[in-house]
Order: C-alpha cells, then structure tokens, then sequence
C-alpha cells in the first residue's frame, strides 16, 4: 500500500456562501456521503499560504512573536504571509514575506513541507520553504501596522526550539512543522535533497 493523500470529490448538491469577509469567506456544501445519504459541511475558505524557515549559518531560525486575537495569545512564529494574488508563485510570495517580516533575504530555498492547517473546516494550504544562506535585505524596512506594529524578531537555535515544541511552549503550527520537519531531513537524505523551491503544489497551482 502506497502512502499518499490523493484527490477526491464527492458529488456536490448545492453551496451557499453566507458570509465573505476581506480574505476569507464561509461556504456550507451540501454533500453526498457514500450511503447515499446529504449532509451539510461548513468550511472556510482561504487563499493559501506561504511560512519561511530561515536558518541562519548559526543554526539559529528567524523567528517573530505576534498576537494572535482568535487563541487570544501572543505566538512565536517563522514569517508567513497569504497568497494574496490568484496563481502567484509561491517562491515569490515567500521572498517578499521574509523581507517584509524580517528585512531579510536569502541565498538558497528549498521546499520543506505542505500542509493543510485545519482540513476539517478549512482548506486553507500552506508550502513551508526552508531559506538559507541569509542576508539583510537592502532599502528601508516594511512599514507595519495593527498586530505587526507590536512584533518582536528573534534568532533562536533549532535545538531550543525543538524542545520548545515538544514541552508544549510552542504552538503555531508553521513554526512546529517547519522545526520538526527540518529535524528529520537533517537525519535522513539531508536539507540538499529537499525538494526544489519551484516543485509543483497541485493545492495551489502557480504559474512562473
């Protein structure tokens, strides 16, 4: 048996969308299950994402903490940002957030992860790339506003931030498996064997 999620779409009898916010929406499908029976399924829809694990060639991640007003929590986080932009390429996305974020830029990028964040009641997608060889970035700093106006930056090794993980101390989930996920190409083919920064995402298909 090949482990591999695969596409999938059961029939559709009907949607609504009852509310459209800035960025997001709510839709509710009413869906056909196997036995034959219709069943009403409420989803957000989202844009896609994009996170950053910048390792730095002290092994430290770049790393920011933010409140976050639905956990009502302020979180340490590796910069993220939504594909504001239908069929952006994703690599782009990601360098204009590392700069915007962190005044950074970066050498080499890799693809880390892909993940679904909650695909029971969103289809929000994100692709986790892995940056390295980090510089400052040129020009004047992003101007920020509302959260990101309070938002600290911080360097901080992968071993700390593992057992961060583990201790249940940290929380978002593009820092856990960002972190994780380096751990375990580190212990396996190695971060060169990652794959390349423009490899095909079928959840959100780009263009060049």
């Amino acid at each position: 048996m090949t482990i591999k999620d695969t596409p999938e779409e059961w029939e559709i009898r009907g949607t609504q969308t009852p509310f459209v916010g800035k960025k997001t929406s709510m839709r509710t499908d009413e869906v056909v299950m196997p036995g034959g029976a219709v069943v009403h399924r409420d989803y957000q829809v989202h844009p896609g994402s994009v996170a950053v694990l910048a390792l730095d060639d002290a092994d430290r991640v770049v790393v920011l903490r933010q409140y976050r007003h639905p956990v009502r929590q302020k979180l340490w986080e590796i910069p993220a940002g939504l594909l504001d932009v239908p069929g952006e390429n994703p690599l782009h996305a990601a360098r204009r957030e590392l700069y915007e974020e962190a005044h950074v830029k970066a050498e080499d990028w890799r693809v880390l992860a892909d993940v679904y964040t909650t695909p029971g009641g969103c289809d929000e997608a994100v692709r986790i790339f892995l940056a390295r060889g980090l510089s400052e970035a040129e020009g004047d700093r992003f101007a920020v506003e509302d959260e990101e106006a309070d938002m600290e930056l911080a360097r901080v090794p992968v071993g700390e931030l593992v057992r961060g993980v583990l201790a249940g101390d940290l929380h978002n989930n593009c820092l856990v498996v960002g972190v994780l996920s380096l751990v375990a190409a580190r212990s396996g083919d190695g971060l060169d064997a990652l794959r390349p920064a423009e490899a095909p995402w079928p959840a959100r298909p780009f263009g060049a």
